[in-house]
């Protein structure tokens, strides 16, 4: 670095101040960067839920029962849950350009393995290797994004960035299930081995690592590579029995089961114990796998509840919408992902608009905003019925896609605000670590909700159905004509077409029942959602950086 001579009068030759350093710049195009990271971030997401819609065709095809074919879905969320908050602690030792390259690298081979995987068993071993693999991917991506561009262009940079997270999760069930209707089910898998051969060339000739990366890299080696195994094992078992709590508790009637109960006191004593693990690292100067600093800024915990709710809301109604318009309103799979695709059209188109803006404008209002339409779009989707048509679902997922374009990139951008780029790394696998989790949650709540929603609703309805209620005897009456039977007769509830008449009466309460639970849940989203607002006041103002602001 140069040196600028001050000249002044009387002044020593000797006296001269340094001149700040420049910013560093990577040698490739920012925009190149980012679309190279961009396409593995799409990959890794899309295929967290391609393989939902093939489960039934992946059990039937390796010999399999429904229930052990879920294990497809939850052995890649458990060992993803993992690897992200240990991202950032990996890439102190090795780099953070050869840890994602070792995680393309991964993630290609391991989905090439799940496609040629001639059993369960060990189609479940490669889809944890392919879970490690993507659970890398994530944090490092958005990492790269916040190093490569100046705090002013980071909006812009995430819009791209959230273009493949929100919109992957979307048109995953179509895709999936369009593979799967017309060629086979092993495809969902290998249409990763090219893009991951694409995304690591790519990698090789346009990432590098930034000055505080290598000399973090230089020092680690200096001091031997000492990983903190006892702390990895708490996180792997804190988070790894989180993740399958929240999969598998549903299924297991949650706490009634003793396996749940075991896995949520390992996921409790796991989390604590790390926490204060974690703490004792920092205290004795060593680098914790989780950076709990962190915590201590506004500016990244209320942004790291907030992505939690994103995943929340996100990732529960893709499931949401889909489930309902095929059990109750007769939608097949590819009908139904018509019903939530043009959203993530709506995001593509959103995106861009909002990265533009969140340089210019306060982000809190641009959260808010966006948290205000989907509690909006969550009022109007409580108006849903048995008798909603295809468009009415549509633009209502519509309008709430333009919401969820409003939140991913400020929320973003608000984390970074006054991290130390040596902390970029830690704050990417903390953000993506709670939207994933979020999701899973929200995914979790769902299927718990509806199932004893609608036991609830339908204990309060069949209260009516028996031989005293009027009610239903004119309702038998009226229908057994129907079926074939007559309205007259000395008892209504006999005789031919009978039968078949309270069976339809039943099925229908079936429906309305099952359509109240529905709503219930979409009523809990609004609520959850509204209250979001005062929170993201509650970070305070934030002034939008200059142009020409260097990067912390």
């Amino acid at each position: 670095m140069a040196a600028a001579t001050l000249d002044l009068p009387n002044a020593s030759p000797e006296l001269t101040v340094s001149a700040p350093p420049a910013p560093w710049r990577p040698r490739a195009n920012p925009w190149a960067i980012a679309l190279t990271v961009t396409l593995a971030t799409f990959m890794e997401v899309l295929d967290s839920s391609i393989a939902n819609v093939a489960l039934p065709h992946i059990a039937g095809s390796l010999g399999a029962s429904q229930d052990e074919a879920t294990w497809v879905l939850t052995s890649y969320l458990v060992s993803n849950a993992v690897i992200l908050p240990a991202s950032a602690y990996l890439t102190t030792f090795i780099g953070r350009k050869k840890f994602y390259m070792i995680c393309v690298v991964l993630f290609g081979i391991s989905s090439m393995l799940c496609g040629l995987a001639p059993s369960l068993p060990i189609l479940i071993f490669c889809r944890v290797l392919q879970g490690a693999g993507g659970g890398g991917l994530a944090p490092s991506e958005q990492a790269i994004l916040a190093d490569t561009f100046t705090p002013k262009q980071r909006g812009q940079a995430f819009a791209l960035y959230g273009l493949a997270v929100v919109c992957a999760p979307a048109i995953g069930p179509s895709l999936g299930g369009w593979i799967t209707d017309n060629y086979n089910w092993r495809w969902i898998f290998f249409i990763n081995v090219p893009i991951a051969c694409l995304s690591l060339f790519l990698t090789n000739r346009l990432v590098e690592d930034p000055p505080h990366i290598v000399q973090e890299v230089k020092e680690a080696a200096k001091r031997g590579l000492n990983l903190d195994f006892f702390g990895f094992g708490l996180l792997a078992s804190g988070f790894g029995s989180l993740e399958f709590i929240l999969d598998k508790g549903q299924e297991d009637d949650w706490f009634g089961s003793p396996v749940i109960v075991f896995f949520t006191i390992l996921c409790v004593v796991s989390l604590v114990t790390l926490i204060v693990w974690e703490l004792y690292q920092l205290k004795i100067k060593n680098r914790p796998i989780l950076n709990l600093t962190l915590f201590k800024r506004k500016t990244f915990a209320i942004p790291f509840l907030l992505m939690f709710v994103l995943g929340f809301s996100l990732y529960g109604t893709t499931v949401l919408i889909p489930q309902m318009v095929q059990t109750l309103l007769g939608y097949t799979a590819e009908l139904a992902g018509f019903v939530i695709s043009p959203g993530g059209i709506c995001i593509m188109c959103m995106m861009p608009v909002v990265g533009f803006l969140v340089g210019r404008v306060d982000p809190r209002y641009l959260i808010s905003f966006g948290f205000f339409i989907l509690a909006t779009s969550m009022l109007m989707m409580h108006t849903f019925s048995l008798g909603s048509s295809f468009k009415y679902i549509l633009w209502v997922r519509v309008y709430q896609a333009s919401g969820l374009a409003f939140l991913f990139i400020p929320i973003n951008v608000i984390s970074y605000t006054g991290v130390p780029r040596s902390q970029n790394n830690d704050v990417a696998g903390l953000t993506n670590l709670a939207r994933n989790i979020g999701g899973s949650v929200g995914t979790a709540f769902v299927a718990t909700m509806l199932s004893r929603g609608q036991q609830r609703h339908e204990s309060y309805m069949i209260r009516d159905l028996n031989s005293g209620s009027k009610a239903f005897i004119d309702q038998v009456k009226h229908l057994k004509g129907a079926f074939g039977g007559s309205s007259s007769g000395s008892n209504p509830l006999a005789g031919k077409g009978a039968a078949t008449a309270q069976a339809y009466i039943y099925q229908q309460m079936h429906r309305q029942s099952a359509m109240l639970a529905y709503l219930d849940i979409i009523g809990v989203f609004f609520v959850f959602c509204l209250c979001m607002i005062p929170v993201v006041l509650a970070i305070g103002k934030i002034k939008p950086p200059a142009a020409d602001a260097p990067m912390h």
